[in-house]
């Protein structure tokens, strides 16, 4: 899984940048390392941003794991990777991104909902899948499917409030996709302190 796994085991966390422009994804970037977060995901909905994520990816601080989301076709896939990016993130099943990202040789971590797309996804070959929305059931509908999916690694994103990642990593969460609760306005050019502080609590929370 090149250098997702690692970032991942260092702290299960995904944090997810999305704005109208990429200007400050540097900088928020560096601040999440700079707290501890291992992983980042640049959107490909943010105008610009596999400019931003070629420029981040020759600076990005050792051990920072930096992907691409929003993937939603193989030329989106080959570009992020062509620009930097280690991993894919798509916001559902898509097969035809799932095979390019094998054939590029990266994790690809694809969306689903329902059991039937969360196994369609893990037999198109995704390396994780991402629970999206997962705010719709909760930890109690993650504990509900990994009862008989167990095998199958699951990444909850969307909605999740700091204080809920416990409860979510112990429903069998491999790792959260934490958007605008954890990042709050600092894609936007917001207090990077805050940023700190707020991925120091989730961090807590994770450890606890």
């Amino acid at each position: 899984m090149t250098d997702l796994a690692p970032a991942l085991a260092a702290a299960p966390a995904i944090a997810i940048l999305r704005s109208h422009s990429p200007r400050h994804f540097a900088a928020t970037a560096d601040a999440l390392h700079d707290a501890g977060i291992r992983a980042v995901e640049f959107t490909l909905t943010t105008p610009g941003v596999l400019d931003a994520l070629r420029e981040y990816a020759g600076s990005k601080p050792a051990g920072l794991a930096l992907g691409a989301g929003t993937v939603m076709t193989p030329s989106d896939a080959a570009r992020a990777v062509e620009a930097g990016a280690t991993y894919l993130i798509t916001p559902a099943v898509c097969p035809d991104v799932i095979r390019e990202a094998r054939r590029l040789a990266v994790p690809v971590l694809s969306g689903a909902l329902t059991p039937s797309e969360i196994v369609a996804a893990w037999t198109e070959g995704a390396t994780m899948v991402k629970l999206f929305p997962a705010s719709t059931g909760g930890p109690e509908y993650l504990r509900a499917i990994r009862a008989p999916l167990p095998h199958i690694p699951l990444i909850p994103t969307g909605g999740i409030a700091l204080d809920q990642a416990p409860a979510y990593l112990a429903a069998g969460a491999s790792a959260l996709g934490m958007g605008s609760p954890l990042v709050g306005d600092a894609c936007e050019g917001g207090d990077l302190d805050a940023l700190r502080e707020r991925a120091a609590t989730l961090l807590d929370g994770i450890r606890s």
